[in-house]
């Protein structure tokens, strides 16, 4: 439907669908007139929700655009290090247990590389949503020790006080 299309008559209480009769008593009049506006908003309300859900339905495909996209950087980055790791192996070639910890440890990150460029959000999501509910301590704990960093990081960046400028040069 479109915006200029209204399902019912611009003139509420004349269509004959709610017209009352002609003879009828005031308080039918305004009954029908009241019908017509009811109606009126509903025909509004069903056009608006049907926006809202396009909307939605452009904003979720935005944004799972946009994590593909962040989902192959980050594969990426995980498989350039992977390559870094590896390269600076050759420096220890005299050393074989150093160097097949290293390539163990690249092997590992190409491994997370691949598994993150082939699975999709959805699955990162279910994956993460089952580990709260499996470990519903574990997330409590990590989410309280992220909040004490970001409390310890907004009060390191903070600015300091002004107070008076012989208060820099007291030890």
């Amino acid at each position: 439907m479109a915006a200029s299309e209204s399902p019912h008559p611009s003139n509420p209480g004349t269509g004959p669908e709610t017209a009352a009769p002609a003879g009828a008593s005031p308080a039918a009049r305004e009954q029908a007139d009241w019908q017509a506006l009811k109606g009126d908003v509903e025909g509004l309300a069903d056009e608006a929700a049907e926006r809202g859900r396009g909307l939605l339905d452009a904003a979720r495909l935005q944004a799972q655009d946009y994590v593909e996209r962040r989902k192959n950087d980050a594969a990426q980055s995980v498989h350039d290090f992977a390559r870094t790791i590896r390269s600076s192996t050759k420096d220890f070639d005299d050393k074989p247990n150093i160097k097949a910890f290293f390539d163990s440890a690249a092997d590992g990150l190409e491994q997370l590389g691949s598994s993150i460029e082939t699975r999709s959000f959805s699955e990162f999501y279910n994956e993460a949503e089952a580990f709260a509910r499996r470990a519903p301590v574990a997330v409590a704990v990590g989410t309280f020790v992220a909040g004490l960093l970001a409390a310890r990081l907004i009060k390191a960046s903070s600015l300091p006080p002004d107070g008076d400028a012989r208060d820099r040069f007291r030890a």
